[in-house]
């Protein structure tokens, strides 16, 4: 058996990387396809995984890891990880919430922004030296619209409450209704959709989330209507997203997540309605840093025998 008992796996930065070095003996892995690829001896030890990726993470590969008993997840979405399968193992696994919140927020409206006022063209207008031949398009006004964020949790609550600031009415979709005077719950996102100019969907990815957002929801929204996606690409309908967007039976689209990241369907590309971000939500120096140093103090915290910081199981 080797000293090793952190397996780091995923494409961690080298300063990531370097610091989980530093707090534990560690072996390394690029992704969990390669973890059966490691000798027997260095698997033996292996206690805590350190994940970094959206590749899947499942049953099979921890049994590869006989003394495994934590996986620490970078980033709040753990749906890459086979919670379930890990429940069955005596395995707990985490993730880094509250430390994004602000950045995926943020990004949220910049991306609206940038859609309502078109600052894409409008930077290449000036950029281009056409400023002086032709004006740019009357845009849309931002304020005082109706926003429904589907998924009000604490990156959801986070948006409304900026979006609140913009003069904005609030709806929303939760499991139930919460406290939040003067803002309107919706039991589904389809009924919200109908009362809505924008449209943000700010769920958990996995299996239970997975094309929250259809064809109905789609139609309910609109003409004039706007979906913002900063969660998963899956918990959109994407084929029938691109369907609506190309065909105007919605108004645009801002999405900072797709399907088959970073291999996304070329339609996206040619659309003029649209947004297009590299999933970079949390894509701050100082917040991957927090998100770091919390995965870290899950792993250190389960290798003492501590209570873990941010347990989802």
């Amino acid at each position: 058996m080797s000293d090793a008992v952190l397996l780091i796996c995923g494409p961690f930065s080298a300063e990531e990387r370097s610091r989980l070095e530093a707090a534990h003996p560690s072996a390394h892995a690029a992704g969990p396809e390669e973890i059966a690829d490691l000798p027997e001896a260095v698997r033996a030890g292996l206690r805590a995984v350190a994940y970094k990726g959206h590749a899947p993470f499942g049953g099979g590969v921890m049994d590869a890891l006989p003394a495994l008993g934590v996986i620490a997840n970078y980033g709040v979405g753990y749906d890459a990880i086979d919670v379930a399968a890990a429940d069955a193992r005596g395995v707990k696994v985490t993730n880094t919430p509250g430390v994004l919140n602000d950045d995926v927020a943020d990004l949220a409206l910049g991306m609206m922004l940038s859609l309502s006022r078109n600052l894409e063209a409008g930077s290449q207008l000036v950029r281009s030296g056409e400023w002086a031949e032709r004006a740019l398009p009357l845009n849309r006004k931002f304020s005082g619209g109706k926003a429904g964020i589907v998924g009000l949790g604490r990156i959801g609550r986070e948006i409304a409450d900026r979006l609140a600031a913009f003069k904005m009415e609030i709806h929303y979709t939760s499991r139930s209704e919460k406290d939040t005077p003067g803002w309107t719950w919706h039991a589904d996102p389809v009924s919200l959709a109908r009362e809505v100019d924008w449209m943000v969907i700010a769920l958990v990815g996995g299996k239970e989330t997975e094309n929250h957002v259809g064809t109905e929801a789609l139609a309910a929204l609109g003409p004039d209507g706007v979906l913002v996606n900063i969660s998963r690409g899956s918990t959109v309908d994407e084929a029938a997203l691109l369907d609506a967007l190309e065909q105007g039976t919605i108004g645009g689209a801002a999405l900072d997540v797709f399907l088959n990241e970073p291999d996304i369907d070329p339609r996206f590309r040619a659309l003029e309605n649209a947004v297009l971000q590299p999933h970079q939500g949390s894509g701050t120096v100082q917040t991957r840093r927090a998100m770091a140093e919390l995965q870290l103090a899950n792993v250190t915290a389960f290798l003492e025998g501590r209570a873990l910081e941010t347990p989802v199981n």
